[in-house]
């Protein structure tokens, strides 16, 4: 059939680069209309011609690509004064991060590795009353010169061989972009660090200050009769996120779970609310080594901008696994590149 129209539902998702690359060439060649609903923003910016925002039960058309809206919607926010004064700052960053070129942002990644101890001191000392719609990830221990190193690193499954000879040193402040296409065995890199499976050969180091969380891929741990408020506070008032105790309705709120969102039933949950309540378990446990695996999938933009504003200011190390090219381009500082053919390639920078 020849369509006159297309409409794609999260076309990007599970995509690797690749794929994303062909589907966005494939569009902007197609012949007719095409209403995409997605929160992958270089695809936003490439393909899209008009935006449509829908917030608070309006909808705000937009003649332009996701960077023109940006800088509308910055406007928006500074007018009506409807925002807090956090959720401002997010919006601007993200936008001089837009606005910067190559350069400047490859330097702002080498300065977060040098400011690590300051970080660390920051967060200590922040007490402050949790907002909400502000994600914030609690410090954990300080973390020592040795966090994660591998040497060597062998797996396959039969005659598959995944990578070989895999060898990398995670530096205390970096944040690592994970990409390549899929089934090259970045989510089984994750498995052998967490001691889930077994290497075939080499060897992994993790350091004695290390504290792990891990956010995978399934979201299968959730239980479905359970509410929102109920699997991520455990139904208590009061929780323990990191070493201080704040309490859980804040806590959820954070997340972007407003008022009677909060009872709603895990097993009514999108994609999308399921992987922040997956989330926001994880974040809480105060991990100083963070491994994430597709954390955006199924992300609003409000949350995705909320997650990059609390991973730049988190004073410990993020693992993350992710087809998200602005994602990583505004948080990397490493990556650890699966090219095929067993062939993984470590690079300083975004």
């Amino acid at each position: 059939s020849k369509p006159d129209m297309l409409l794609l539902d999260e076309p990007t998702n599970h995509l690797d680069a690749e794929s994303v690359a062909w589907l966005q060439h494939h569009l902007e060649n197609f012949p007719g209309c095409v209403i995409l609903v997605t929160h992958d923003r270089y695809f936003l910016d490439l393909v899209t011609k008009w935006t449509l925002e829908l917030d608070r039960g309006k909808g705000h058309p937009h003649e332009g690509n996701y960077s023109s809206w940006l800088e509308a919607k910055t406007k928006r926010v500074v007018q009506e004064q409807s925002e807090s004064e956090a959720r401002q700052r997010a919006l601007t960053r993200e936008l001089e991060w837009v606005r910067s070129g190559a350069k400047a942002r490859q330097a702002k990644s080498k300065a977060r590795l040098a400011a690590y101890e300051r970080m660390v001191d920051e967060q200590d000392a922040q007490r402050g009353a949790q907002t909400h719609a502000v994600i914030q990830i609690p410090p954990g221990p300080r973390l020592g010169n040795v966090v994660l190193e591998v040497e060597g690193l062998q797996k396959s499954y039969g005659d598959k061989v995944l990578f070989d000879n895999l060898t990398f040193k995670l530096p205390p402040n970096g944040i690592v972009g994970v990409i390549g296409p899929n089934g090259a065995g970045k989510s089984t890199m994750f498995k052998l660090i967490t001691g889930q499976e077994q290497p075939d050969g080499g060897t992994i180091k993790v350091g004695e200050t290390v504290k792990l969380a891990y956010v995978d891929q399934s979201r299968d741990d959730l239980k479905p009769d359970e509410t929102i408020w109920q699997a991520i506070s455990g139904g208590t008032d009061i929780m323990m996120v990191g070493k201080r105790e704040i309490n859980t309705r804040a806590y959820v709120g954070s997340f972007n779970f407003k008022g009677g969102d909060q009872q709603k039933k895990v097993g009514q949950l999108s994609g999308g609310e399921r992987n922040r309540v997956h989330l926001a378990k994880t974040l809480a446990t105060g991990g100083n080594l963070i491994l994430l695996d597709e954390p955006t999938n199924d992300l609003d933009i409000e949350t995705l901008q909320n997650l990059e504003e609390a991973l730049e200011e988190f004073a410990g190390c993020a693992v993350v696994i992710s087809h998200d090219r602005w994602f990583l381009d505004r948080l990397a500082t490493h990556i650890l590149a699966f090219e095929g053919d067993s062939h993984v390639e470590w690079f300083e920078g975004n």
